[in-house]
């Protein structure tokens, strides 16, 4: 069995460590962690030490700890590890359990960076959401900012700077939070603490590593539960080309939102259901599909104004539209289907999830031609799907709508 020990540090070019670590590191033989960890501990390693970098792809290194395990002696069997703060917080010492599951793994920690921010700012943190971007996408940090969250820990790279960070939340309208920036904390030279607006931070570059907590999220910016219309910038101003307020909130409820995981909003138009959704419902991966090419300044316009990053945008025909590669539904809205729903759903059907449900609003018109529910009726009955009893609604003067429901 390969055993690791995997120890903390910061950014201190003279660590301290207890004498159990010392003796630890005195005997080792293999040793590893990124190059500024070796730069680090490089003056304490004995003579003869094998460093093994630790790099992207991580495979690769992975292949090299595979490989003593392969030729086991007592001086291979175990590799010390060196990683930053607490190995355990979003750390190293989380993906060796993960890609090594056999491995015994022993961990001496130090403060994470976070931590060691909120200590410089006599900050209490038992109340921090903690986001990490270091390496990964924006749907967990977009969903603190729409739950209002009023205490964000933010781990960077250079990717996701203080000045990037700072620029997505005013372009989304989350101006009221403060931003504190840590940068090469534990290093008694270089380390420096700055607390500034957003405004300030987009025009800052800071160096690497840094970390961010920002400060001031709070309900009373929070979105109503149901958006009013006249919020929506509309195609062409036309105003019946918006899912109404109500028709919207129950076509959430028929789609069972709380509990889904990704919704695809087929068909978005202005992006009101997507952003309701967004809003309401801020754990949702959402891809949005729409025909018109002149939809998409609109749903992002729409988005930046009622604060909802991360909405997947798709301009073209869904039924040209190659969704191998998205994550698979679970919830699926037809906004509009321009006579092929029974293509449409069709489609749909190769990537819903067992349990998914899928959910189109059928307007019963003077003028149209075509009746929607019947086709859906049809479409339903040829797939096999479960129909749920409609629910028909009318509004003001507006013809009745129906909202329609069926599960895979």
């Amino acid at each position: 069995m390969q055993r690791f020990i995997v120890i903390g540090i910061t950014d201190n070019p003279k660590p301290w460590f207890p004498p159990e670590v010392l003796e630890i590191i005195k005997n080792g033989k293999v040793f590893s962690g990124g190059k500024r960890h070796h730069e680090i501990v490089a003056p304490l390693l004995p003579e003869g030490a094998e460093w093994i970098d630790i790099t992207i792809p991580l495979d690769a290194v992975f292949e090299q700890y595979i490989s003593l395990t392969s030729h086991p002696s007592p001086l291979t069997s175990e590799i010390i590890v060196f990683a930053s703060g607490d190995p355990l917080f979003f750390g190293f010492a989380n993906t060796i359990k993960r890609k090594m599951l056999e491995a015994d793994i022993v961990v001496y920690p130090t403060f994470n960076s976070l931590q060691m921010l909120a200590h410089r700012l006599v900050m209490p943190y038992r109340d921090m959401r903690i986001v990490s971007l270091t390496g990964r996408p924006w749907p967990e940090f977009d969903r603190a900012l729409i739950e209002r969250v009023g205490k964000i820990g933010v781990l960077t790279d250079k990717e996701h700077t203080p000045a990037t960070i700072a620029q997505r939340m005013l372009d989304y309208g989350y101006s009221e939070y403060t931003m504190h920036v840590g940068e090469h904390l534990g290093n008694p030279t270089l380390e420096k603490v700055t607390t500034l607006s957003l405004e300030e931070a987009v025009h800052r570059d800071f160096s690497m590593p840094n970390c961010v907590i920002l400060c001031g999220g709070t309900e009373e910016h929070a979105c109503p539960f149901g958006i009013p219309d006249s919020e929506f910038t509309l195609l062409d101003g036309r105003e019946k080309m918006i899912t109404k307020m109500p028709i919207r909130l129950l076509t959430l409820q028929a789609l069972a939102l709380p509990k889904r995981h990704v919704f695809w909003d087929i068909g978005f138009c202005t992006g009101s259901i997507s952003i309701e959704a967004r809003l309401q419902f801020p754990q949702l991966h959402i891809e949005a599909f729409e025909i018109r090419p002149e939809c998409e300044a609109i749903i992002h316009e729409n988005a930046r104004r009622l604060g909802t990053p991360g909405i997947s945008v798709h301009i073209g025909d869904f039924l040209k539209t190659d969704i191998a590669s998205l994550p698979r539904p679970d919830a699926v809205f037809i906004g509009g289907h321009g006579g092929k729903l029974k293509e449409m759903i069709a489609k749909v059907l190769t990537v819903l999830a067992d349990d998914g449900v899928i959910v189109m609003n059928s307007v019963k018109a003077p003028k149209v031609l075509t009746d929607s529910q019947q086709l859906w009726d049809e479409t339903c009955e040829e797939f096999g799907l479960r129909q749920e009893p409609p629910m028909k609604i009318v509004i003001d003067e507006h013809h009745p709508i129906k909202i329609l429901k069926c599960r895979k």
